[in-house]
C-alpha cells in the first residue's frame, strides 16, 4: 500500500492492500460478487451478514469468497463481515464467523462488547461503528481494535459529526486505527482522510452503481442522475437518522415533506421493514445514498472503479 503516512494496521493487514479502503458493508447492494471483486483488486469488500438471508446462506457466502479468493496467485485484500449487534440474528452469525476464522469483523448498531471475546479467540480484528466520542471511549473499553467513524453525509445510517473534528478528537484518545465513514469520493477525499490521521476509509454510494453491486438498474441510474442535493437526512423510515435519496421517496409515491420525523424505532420497522411492512421496504424500495453521490457519473465494473480511484489517490499522494 502506498501511503505518505504510516499505516496502524497490521503489517499482515496493509501488505495486501493496493489502497487504504473499505467498500462499505451496504444493506440489500453488498454481495459476494462486489467483495470478491474488490477484493481481488486490492481494497477490502465488506458485507452485512444480514444480506444472507439465512445462516446457511451466510455460510455458503462465506466459502464461496474464501474459495474464490484463495485461487489469485498473491494474497487479496482481506473481506470483512459486518454484524449487526441489534438483531435477532447476531449470536448465530457471529458463531459462522468464528467457525471461518474471519480475519476483520465490523460490528454496528451496539457495542461490539458481545462479539469482542470469542473474535478475539480466533485473532480477529474488531472494528466498530461510532457517531460520538462517548461511543468511541465505550467501544474502546469493550476491547474494539479499530473505530469507524461516522461522520455527515454518510449514506444510509448515517452520524452528525463534522469529519475533521471528529478524526481530531478521536485520536487524542485512540491511536488505534481509525477509519473515516461519509462523504468519500475519489481517491482525492481518500488521500485527505490519510492526511488528517486516518488508516483507512469506507466509500459506500459510488459503488451502489458498479456492475458487481445487488442494486437494481433503477437504483444505479438513479445514482448516476442525483447529486448530493437530492439526498435527504430523515428519521422517517427507521427511526435513526438516515441519508435517503428524495427521487427514490417520490418515486415510491410518499411526500417528503409530509414524512413522519418522530416516528418511534419501532413503528418505523412495523411500516417499512420488510415483507409485511404497511409501506414501501427502505433499503429495497426506498434507496440510500451519501453526500458522494455527485461523483456518481457512471455505471461500472468494480475492479475498474478501483483503478480509477487508485490513479487518483496516487496522484494526490505525489502532490502531497
Amino acid at each position: 500500500m502506498k501511503a505518505s503516512h504510516k499505516s496502524r494496521l497490521p503489517a499482515g493487514i496493509a501488505s495486501r492492500l493496493r489502497l487504504p479502503l473499505i467498500v462499505a458493508p451496504m444493506f440489500s447492494v453488498s454481495g459476494v460478487d462486489l467483495v470478491t471483486t474488490v477484493c481481488r483488486s486490492g481494497a477490502i469488500g465488506a458485507f452485512p451478514t444480514a444480506n444472507a438471508r439465512s445462516i446457511d446462506e451466510l455460510d455458503h457466502w462465506l466459502t464461496r469468497i474464501e474459495h474464490d479468493l484463495a485461487k489469485l496467485d498473491r494474497q487479496a485484500a482481506p473481506h470483512c463481515p459486518n454484524l449487526i449487534i441489534r438483531q435477532p440474528r447476531f449470536k448465530d452469525d457471529l458463531a459462522c464467523l468464528v467457525r471461518h476464522k474471519a480475519q476483520i469483523v465490523i460490528t454496528s448498531m451496539g457495542s461490539p462488547a458481545a462479539a469482542t471475546e470469542p473474535l478475539h479467540e480466533i485473532g480477529c480484528l474488531v472494528f466498530a461503528d461510532v457517531a460520538s466520542l462517548r461511543h468511541a471511549a465505550k467501544a474502546i473499553e469493550a476491547g474494539a481494535d479499530g473505530l469507524i467513524l461516522l461522520t455527515a453525509g454518510a449514506g444510509g445510517h448515517t452520524g452528525w459529526a463534522n469529519p475533521f473534528a471528529f478524526v481530531r478528537a478521536v485520536r487524542t484518545m485512540f491511536d488505534g486505527p481509525i477509519v473515516l465513514a461519509g462523504g468519500i469520493a475519489d481517491g482525492v477525499s481518500l488521500a485527505a482522510a490519510r492526511l488528517l490521521g486516518c488508516d483507512l476509509a469506507y466509500m459506500g454510494t459510488r459503488f451502489i452503481a458498479t456492475r458487481e453491486s445487488m442494486a437494481s438498474d433503477a437504483y444505479r441510474q438513479m445514482l448516476v442522475d442525483s447529486t448530493l442535493d437530492d439526498v435527504m437526512l430523515t428519521r422517517a423510515f427507521s427511526g435513526l437518522n438516515a441519508n435517503m435519496l428524495r427521487p427514490s421517496i417520490l418515486a415510491a409515491g410518499l411526500e417528503p415533506s409530509k414524512l413522519d420525523e418522530s416516528v418511534p424505532e419501532a413503528r418505523a420497522q412495523q411500516q417499512f421493514a420488510g415483507n409485511n411492512s404497511e409501506g414501501p421496504r427502505r433499503w429495497i424500495d426506498l434507496w440510500s445514498a451519501g453526500h458522494s453521490v455527485s461523483g456518481v457519473r457512471s455505471i461500472v465494473g468494480a475492479a475498474e472503479l478501483v483503478e480509477e480511484i487508485a490513479r487518483q489517490y496516487e496522484a494526490a499522494l505525489a502532490t502531497d
